[in-house]
């Protein structure tokens, strides 16, 4: 039997895109005639009964905004057995009996154990890293990859003009696909990721020589956040081959912003799904992309996949770049 009243948060980091995906889940839902609750500050809000009915004015004019209308929040006491009986004890006190829950990894591992305690959850993945191993694509990937390339491209003017080098990072802790596919985008020299490791002589100091034997004279290299050490690169590159070097860390810009029209309709149509599996009785499920198919799998399943990185788009990056 599917739920009848269902709620929807988002947790973690936020990302562009997020308000779609609540918008969705919230029409959605109440178009299979159920009781909607949008949870306020993520997991915070089972926790301490911060919900509102939504209906469909309340989630008018939020799709093409960054961030999160329902805000987030990380929630320690959540993470724990008895924090997790309580959310679910919240959720049965409203007549909650299904939850969809937008955000990365670490959301998606909340929502198997709050499913383990009796209330079924859907994930849907949303973080600009695009590292969940599941999805070929998370929602507000490609606004922060936007959002990167432009201020690069701005970056580059200063560059160009003062024959510089540039040591640009971006973010991505674990995952260096913002890195690697913005490196292309703006022809970065060298895109330095955590998935291969470096060597300084070989993949800067060479390349940087290579490139200005054939007559090149500004430079850019995109370092993902995970790798680190921006202005120590920078600074290194300076003394080691007389080039005026700058570092710029890019941060949690790349977070915000109006989501491109890709993020609204990937987010759209993951809501949208996400609530069809609550009304088919389904719970621990995590909505996926494969290609441009909208998925879904086992949570416990989807956690477990080993992520992969595109190193021949990593290779095409160095061959395209000089």
């Amino acid at each position: 039997m599917g739920a009848k009243t269902i709620a929807v948060l988002t947790s973690g980091g936020d990302a562009p895109g997020m308000n779609a995906a609540v918008r969705a889940v919230v029409r959605s839902g109440l178009s299979f005639g159920m009781k909607v609750y949008g949870v306020m500050r993520g997991y915070n809000g089972l926790l301490n009964g911060d919900l509102k009915e939504m209906n469909m004015r309340s989630v008018s004019d939020i799709m093409q905004h960054g961030g999160t209308a329902l805000f987030t929040a990380r929630s320690p006491e959540f993470n724990t057995p008895e924090g997790v009986q309580k959310a679910a004890n919240m959720c049965r006190e409203k007549g909650i009996d299904g939850v969809v829950v937008i955000g990365g990894d670490g959301s998606f591992r909340g929502a198997r154990d709050l499913t383990g305690a009796g209330i079924p959850c859907i994930g849907v993945p949303g973080t600009i890293d695009n590292d969940i191993a599941c999805t070929d694509y998370t929602i507000g990937y490609d606004t922060a990859l936007n959002t990167a390339m432009e201020m690069i491209d701005r970056i580059r003017d200063t560059t160009e003009s003062h024959d510089r080098c540039s040591v640009v990072e971006v973010m991505g802790r674990r995952c260096g696909d913002i890195a690697l596919n913005t490196g292309v985008a703006v022809g970065a020299l060298t895109t330095l990721v955590p998935e291969i490791p470096y060597d300084f002589q070989k993949d800067v100091l060479d390349r940087i020589r290579l490139a200005q034997s054939t007559g090149k004279r500004h430079y850019i290299i995109v370092v993902a956040e995970g790798v680190g050490h921006t202005q120590e690169l920078a600074e290194r590159i300076q003394k080691e081959t007389g080039i005026e070097s700058r570092a710029t860390i890019l941060g949690h810009v790349q977070r915000g912003g109006a989501p491109t029209l890709r993020d609204r309709v990937v987010a759209s149509r993951m809501g949208y799904h996400a609530v069809e599996l609550l009304q088919n009785g389904l719970g621990n499920r995590v909505v996926a992309m494969k290609g441009e198919q909208i998925v879904d799998f086992d949570i416990t399943e989807a956690l477990d996949m080993p992520r992969t990185f595109d190193e021949k788009m990593y290779r095409v990056s160095a061959i395209l770049s000089i």
